[in-house]
Protein backbone atom coordinates (compact mmCIF):
# COMPACT_ATOMS: atom_id res chain seq x y z
CA UNK A 1 0.00 0.00 0.00
CA UNK A 2 1.39 3.38 -1.03
CA UNK A 3 -0.29 6.52 0.26
CA UNK A 4 -0.10 9.77 -1.68
CA UNK A 5 -3.50 11.45 -1.23
CA UNK A 6 -5.24 11.66 2.16
CA UNK A 7 -8.80 12.81 2.85
CA UNK A 8 -9.50 14.23 6.32
CA UNK A 9 -13.25 14.30 6.93
CA UNK A 10 -13.38 17.56 8.87
CA UNK A 11 -12.44 21.21 8.45
CA UNK A 12 -8.83 22.21 7.96
CA UNK A 13 -6.98 23.65 10.98
CA UNK A 14 -7.25 27.42 11.29
CA UNK A 15 -3.49 27.73 10.84
CA UNK A 16 -2.59 24.76 8.67
CA UNK A 17 1.07 25.76 8.33
CA UNK A 18 1.57 25.33 12.09
CA UNK A 19 -0.44 22.14 12.38
CA UNK A 20 0.83 18.53 12.58
CA UNK A 21 -0.81 17.94 9.19
CA UNK A 22 1.59 20.40 7.57
CA UNK A 23 4.49 18.45 9.03
CA UNK A 24 3.13 15.25 7.49
CA UNK A 25 2.94 16.84 4.03
CA UNK A 26 6.56 17.93 4.28
CA UNK A 27 7.86 14.72 5.82
CA UNK A 28 6.19 12.30 3.41
CA UNK A 29 5.33 14.44 0.35
CA UNK A 30 1.65 13.56 0.70
CA UNK A 31 -1.34 15.65 -0.32
CA UNK A 32 -3.95 16.24 2.40
CA UNK A 33 -7.43 17.54 1.63
CA UNK A 34 -10.04 18.54 4.21
CA UNK A 35 -13.79 18.15 3.70
CA UNK A 36 -16.28 18.34 6.54
CA UNK A 37 -18.49 15.25 6.24
CA UNK A 38 -21.08 16.45 8.74
CA UNK A 39 -22.99 19.56 9.73
CA UNK A 40 -24.73 20.72 12.88
CA UNK A 41 -28.44 21.12 13.44
CA UNK A 42 -30.23 22.61 16.42
CA UNK A 43 -32.30 20.52 18.82
CA UNK A 44 -35.87 21.84 18.92
CA UNK A 45 -37.49 23.03 22.13
CA UNK A 46 -39.83 20.05 22.02
CA UNK A 47 -36.94 17.61 21.65
CA UNK A 48 -35.08 19.23 24.53
CA UNK A 49 -38.11 19.05 26.82
CA UNK A 50 -38.27 15.31 26.24
CA UNK A 51 -34.84 14.99 27.86
CA UNK A 52 -36.32 16.22 31.17
CA UNK A 53 -33.24 18.40 31.79
CA UNK A 54 -33.99 21.59 33.70
CA UNK A 55 -31.38 24.21 32.89
CA UNK A 56 -32.21 26.34 35.92
CA UNK A 57 -31.59 23.45 38.32
CA UNK A 58 -27.86 23.92 37.70
CA UNK A 59 -25.41 26.44 39.10
CA UNK A 60 -22.66 26.13 36.48
CA UNK A 61 -22.37 25.50 32.75
CA UNK A 62 -19.43 23.93 30.90
CA UNK A 63 -18.85 25.08 27.33
CA UNK A 64 -16.35 22.97 25.35
CA UNK A 65 -16.77 24.78 22.04
CA UNK A 66 -18.11 27.91 20.39
CA UNK A 67 -20.68 25.73 18.64
CA UNK A 68 -22.07 24.57 21.99
CA UNK A 69 -22.32 28.19 23.14
CA UNK A 70 -24.26 29.25 20.03
CA UNK A 71 -26.76 26.42 20.18
CA UNK A 72 -27.25 26.64 23.95
CA UNK A 73 -28.17 30.32 23.96
CA UNK A 74 -30.32 29.86 20.87
CA UNK A 75 -32.23 27.13 22.70
CA UNK A 76 -32.54 29.21 25.87
CA UNK A 77 -33.97 32.07 23.82
CA UNK A 78 -36.42 29.77 22.04
CA UNK A 79 -37.58 28.42 25.39
CA UNK A 80 -37.66 31.91 26.93
CA UNK A 81 -35.30 30.87 29.71
CA UNK A 82 -33.46 33.70 31.41
CA UNK A 83 -30.09 32.54 32.69
CA UNK A 84 -29.54 33.95 36.22
CA UNK A 85 -26.74 36.39 37.02
CA UNK A 86 -25.40 33.89 39.57
CA UNK A 87 -24.61 31.23 36.93
CA UNK A 88 -20.95 30.26 36.67
CA UNK A 89 -19.24 29.25 33.43
CA UNK A 90 -16.31 26.90 32.83
CA UNK A 91 -14.37 26.71 29.55
CA UNK A 92 -11.31 24.62 28.61
CA UNK A 93 -9.61 27.54 26.81
CA UNK A 94 -9.44 31.30 27.07
CA UNK A 95 -10.67 31.71 23.49
CA UNK A 96 -13.91 29.88 24.26
CA UNK A 97 -14.33 31.91 27.44
CA UNK A 98 -13.99 35.19 25.54
CA UNK A 99 -16.47 33.98 22.92
CA UNK A 100 -19.09 34.03 25.68
CA UNK A 101 -19.05 37.83 25.48
CA UNK A 102 -21.34 37.51 22.47
CA UNK A 103 -24.09 36.42 24.84
CA UNK A 104 -23.28 37.67 28.32
CA UNK A 105 -21.58 40.66 29.90
CA UNK A 106 -18.18 39.32 30.80
CA UNK A 107 -17.67 41.52 33.86
CA UNK A 108 -20.91 40.52 35.53
CA UNK A 109 -20.44 36.77 35.35
CA UNK A 110 -18.01 34.38 36.91
CA UNK A 111 -16.16 32.73 34.06
CA UNK A 112 -13.42 30.18 34.69
CA UNK A 113 -10.77 28.85 32.31
CA UNK A 114 -7.32 27.31 32.89
CA UNK A 115 -4.59 29.91 32.56
CA UNK A 116 -2.23 27.44 30.87
CA UNK A 117 -4.86 26.12 28.39
CA UNK A 118 -3.88 22.52 29.17
CA UNK A 119 -6.46 19.67 29.22
CA UNK A 120 -5.68 19.00 32.89
CA UNK A 121 -6.34 22.61 33.80
CA UNK A 122 -10.11 22.44 33.51
CA UNK A 123 -10.25 19.44 35.85
CA UNK A 124 -8.24 21.37 38.44
CA UNK A 125 -10.93 24.06 38.30
CA UNK A 126 -13.63 21.45 38.82
CA UNK A 127 -11.77 20.12 41.87
CA UNK A 128 -11.99 23.57 43.44
CA UNK A 129 -15.71 23.86 42.76
CA UNK A 130 -17.13 20.47 43.67
CA UNK A 131 -20.21 21.96 45.32
CA UNK A 132 -21.63 23.18 42.02
CA UNK A 133 -24.19 21.38 39.88
CA UNK A 134 -22.85 21.37 36.32
CA UNK A 135 -24.74 21.47 33.03
CA UNK A 136 -22.85 20.27 29.93
CA UNK A 137 -24.34 21.51 26.63
CA UNK A 138 -23.21 19.00 24.03
CA UNK A 139 -24.01 17.23 20.78
CA UNK A 140 -26.08 14.08 20.45
CA UNK A 141 -22.84 12.21 19.77
CA UNK A 142 -20.56 13.43 22.51
CA UNK A 143 -23.08 13.39 25.40
CA UNK A 144 -20.54 15.26 27.53
CA UNK A 145 -18.41 12.12 27.80
CA UNK A 146 -15.18 14.10 28.24
CA UNK A 147 -16.18 15.13 31.77
CA UNK A 148 -18.76 12.53 32.83
CA UNK A 149 -16.26 9.97 34.11
CA UNK A 150 -14.47 12.56 36.24
CA UNK A 151 -17.70 13.85 37.78
CA UNK A 152 -18.97 10.37 38.54
CA UNK A 153 -15.70 9.31 40.14
CA UNK A 154 -15.68 12.41 42.34
CA UNK A 155 -19.37 12.51 43.22
CA UNK A 156 -19.99 15.83 41.49
CA UNK A 157 -23.51 16.64 40.31
CA UNK A 158 -23.90 17.11 36.56
CA UNK A 159 -26.32 16.73 33.64
CA UNK A 160 -25.73 16.43 29.92
CA UNK A 161 -27.84 18.77 27.81
CA UNK A 162 -28.00 17.81 24.15
CA UNK A 163 -28.50 21.15 22.37
CA UNK A 164 -27.41 20.22 18.85
CA UNK A 165 -26.87 17.17 16.69
CA UNK A 166 -24.53 16.15 13.91
CA UNK A 167 -26.01 15.02 10.60
CA UNK A 168 -24.36 13.92 7.33
CA UNK A 169 -23.43 16.74 4.97
CA UNK A 170 -23.87 16.67 1.19
CA UNK A 171 -20.32 16.36 -0.18
CA UNK A 172 -20.69 13.98 -3.13
CA UNK A 173 -20.46 16.81 -5.67
CA UNK A 174 -17.30 18.24 -4.12
CA UNK A 175 -15.16 15.14 -3.74
CA UNK A 176 -13.69 12.58 -6.10
CA UNK A 177 -13.53 9.76 -3.58
CA UNK A 178 -11.57 7.54 -5.97
CA UNK A 179 -8.62 9.94 -5.75
CA UNK A 180 -7.69 9.03 -2.18
CA UNK A 181 -5.44 6.33 -0.78
CA UNK A 182 -6.42 7.11 2.82
CA UNK A 183 -9.67 8.31 4.43
CA UNK A 184 -9.73 9.48 8.05
CA UNK A 185 -12.88 9.73 10.18
CA UNK A 186 -13.65 11.49 13.45
CA UNK A 187 -17.25 10.60 14.25
CA UNK A 188 -19.82 7.90 13.49
CA UNK A 189 -21.78 10.55 11.59
CA UNK A 190 -18.81 10.92 9.26
CA UNK A 191 -19.07 7.21 8.52
CA UNK A 192 -22.80 7.60 7.85
CA UNK A 193 -21.98 10.46 5.51
CA UNK A 194 -19.53 8.29 3.57
CA UNK A 195 -22.22 5.67 3.04
CA UNK A 196 -24.85 8.26 2.10
CA UNK A 197 -22.69 10.26 -0.30
CA UNK A 198 -20.74 7.38 -1.82
CA UNK A 199 -22.96 4.28 -1.55
CA UNK A 200 -20.84 2.35 -4.04
CA UNK A 201 -17.52 3.06 -2.33
CA UNK A 202 -15.53 -0.09 -1.62
CA UNK A 203 -12.31 -0.36 0.31
CA UNK A 204 -9.62 -2.40 -1.41
CA UNK A 205 -6.07 -3.37 -0.50
CA UNK A 206 -4.79 -0.01 -1.77
CA UNK A 207 -7.02 2.14 0.45
CA UNK A 208 -6.27 2.76 4.13
CA UNK A 209 -8.86 3.99 6.60
CA UNK A 210 -8.15 5.84 9.83
CA UNK A 211 -10.36 6.41 12.88
CA UNK A 212 -10.17 8.62 15.94
CA UNK A 213 -11.88 6.95 18.87
CA UNK A 214 -13.41 3.58 19.63
CA UNK A 215 -16.92 4.60 18.55
CA UNK A 216 -15.67 5.58 15.08
CA UNK A 217 -13.67 2.37 14.75
CA UNK A 218 -16.75 0.37 15.68
CA UNK A 219 -18.94 2.27 13.20
CA UNK A 220 -16.46 1.60 10.37
CA UNK A 221 -16.06 -2.07 11.21
CA UNK A 222 -19.83 -2.54 11.38
CA UNK A 223 -19.97 -1.26 7.81
CA UNK A 224 -17.40 -3.85 6.79
CA UNK A 225 -14.35 -1.58 6.57
CA UNK A 226 -10.88 -2.45 7.81
CA UNK A 227 -9.41 0.23 10.06
CA UNK A 228 -5.69 0.51 9.37
CA UNK A 229 -4.94 3.59 11.48
CA UNK A 230 -6.33 3.94 15.01
CA UNK A 231 -5.99 6.60 17.70
CA UNK A 232 -5.62 7.18 20.52
CA UNK A 233 -3.25 4.37 21.45
CA UNK A 234 -0.21 4.16 23.71
CA UNK A 235 2.05 4.59 20.69
CA UNK A 236 -0.13 7.21 18.99
CA UNK A 237 -2.09 9.49 21.34
CA UNK A 238 -3.34 11.64 18.44
CA UNK A 239 -4.66 10.85 14.98
CA UNK A 240 -1.79 12.75 13.34
CA UNK A 241 0.80 10.70 15.25
CA UNK A 242 -1.04 7.52 14.20
CA UNK A 243 -0.98 8.65 10.55
CA UNK A 244 2.72 9.44 10.93
CA UNK A 245 3.48 5.92 12.13
CA UNK A 246 1.50 4.43 9.26
CA UNK A 247 3.17 6.61 6.63
CA UNK A 248 6.62 5.52 7.73
CA UNK A 249 5.93 2.24 5.94
CA UNK A 250 3.30 3.27 3.43
CA UNK A 251 4.07 6.71 2.01
CA UNK A 252 5.19 6.98 -1.63
CA UNK A 253 8.06 9.22 -0.57
CA UNK A 254 9.89 9.92 2.67
CA UNK A 255 12.24 12.78 3.41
Amino acid sequence: MKVKNILISQNAPVDFAKSPYAELTKKYSVNIDFYKFFKFEAISSAEFRQSKVNILNHTAIIFSSQVAIDYFFQLAQDMRIEIPETMKYFCPTENIAHYLQRYIQFRKRKIFFPKNNTPAGIFELFSKNTELSYLIPCSSESQGSKYAEYFEENGISYSNAVVFKSIPAEVSNDIDITKYDMLVFFSPVGVQSLKKNFPFFKQNENIAIGALGAAVTQALEMEGFTVNVKAPTKEAPSITSAIDLFLKDNATKRR
